[in-house]
């Protein structure tokens, strides 16, 4: 496990303290995809890098499965660093090696022979399908395949813990989803716990198993990823989920409705069984009341659904609270739905 223990990091810029990290405390369990997300400025990326203690801080533990990093040596902090691999937004491949030599250079620092370089080379670049690239230089390659070669390199020593420093930004969409897909493969098949740092929700949804939310320099939401999207807590959290999972009903579709009724419109999320069910039908067989569906999204969190729905209730006002008060016995939730601008 992973844990932050009362972190804090402050700057001295100009007279002034700039607090980068506010008396955090975090655990991030082994084995785990663990995401934390937050505006430009938050502390995201001083908050990982503390792990390898590449950023130090000014108070408090960071403490890796029982061991004490901050009050290490640094003879035996460089040894515990070989077992943290870490990638980056913009790759920092060296532009004059070629993909061999850049995924070889950890091997060579840390002393492996020329067979263990060469029999680790060959495995690493069969698992990022990159083999007949092995003598190309960066320029020669696409951005996802030089990500790959950066992840090729973070896992060279075989690292137990990978972290990623919004290692997908500088990627299109498309790539951005074959490398998900590889870290996944490498969390799934090697066990290895990756944090990965990023500002985009469709990342923490795609892969990550926990989430923290930071915003200026503190941690204002942290749990499972499917709780987090079912149940945010802070606005900071909404907003982010909205880019996944839409929160509230653009005021152009309502504009556009036959019935304008704001009080009208209701939002309802469906979770788990209740998101595989006939819950619509029912209400409609059940109760005398006219339904129009507005607005419907659905997205998989770890094997889970969470569908979402507006739609607007006519009808007689004890009848709709009663067909409200069924939709929440089914396990769906149900609010008045907000309209976004």
């Amino acid at each position: 496990m992973i844990e932050f223990k009362n972190i804090s990091k402050h700057y001295d810029l100009k007279g002034q303290t700039v607090r980068a990290l506010d008396d955090i405390n975090l655990q991030i369990p082994n084995g785990s995809i663990f995401g934390i997300i937050g505006y430009s400025g938050a502390g995201k990326s001083t908050l990982i890098r503390m792990i390898n203690l590449l950023e130090r801080p000014t108070q408090g533990q960071v403490i890796i499965n029982d061991q004490d990093f901050t009050a290490l040596d640094a003879r035996t902090l460089r040894q515990e660093r070989a077992n943290i691999g870490m990638i980056f937004q913009h790759f920092n491949l060296l532009e004059t090696k070629s993909v061999a030599a850049n995924i070889e250079m950890p091997m060579k620092l840390l002393g492996y022979s020329k067979a263990e370089r060469e029999k680790r080379l060959n495995e690493l670049l069969e698992f990022i399908d990159l083999k007949h690239k092995k003598d190309a230089f960066p320029d020669e390659l696409s951005g996802g395949q030089k990500q790959r070669v950066g992840i090729a390199r973070a896992l060279a020593n075989h690292p137990k813990i990978l972290l990623c420093d919004e290692a997908t930004s500088a990627l299109d969409p498309q790539t951005t989803k074959s490398v998900l897909a590889l870290l996944k493969k490498i969390n799934k098949e090697q066990g290895i716990t990756i944090v990965m740092v990023t500002h985009e929700m469709d990342v923490i949804e795609s892969i990550c198993d926990y989430v923290a939310v930071m915003e200026f320099g503190k941690v204002i939401e942290t749990g499972s990823t499917l709780d987090i999207f079912s149940r945010p807590k802070q606005a900071t959290t909404r907003n982010f989920i909205q880019t996944v999972l839409q929160q509230q009903l653009p005021v152009n579709i309502l504009n556009n409705l036959e019935n304008k009724n704001h009080n009208s419109i209701y939002n309802l999320q469906f979770l788990g069984t209740s998101a595989q069910e006939t819950v619509i039908q029912k209400l409609i067989q059940q109760f005398d009341i006219r339904l129009n569906i507005v607005f419907a999204n659905m997205t998989e969190i770890n094997g889970a659904v969470i569908g979402q729905m507006f739609v607007q209730l006519l009808g007689d006002p004890i009848v709709i609270q009663q067909a409200v008060q069924f939709l929440a016995l089914q396990g769906v939730k149900v609010s008045q739905s907000g309209v976004a601008e």
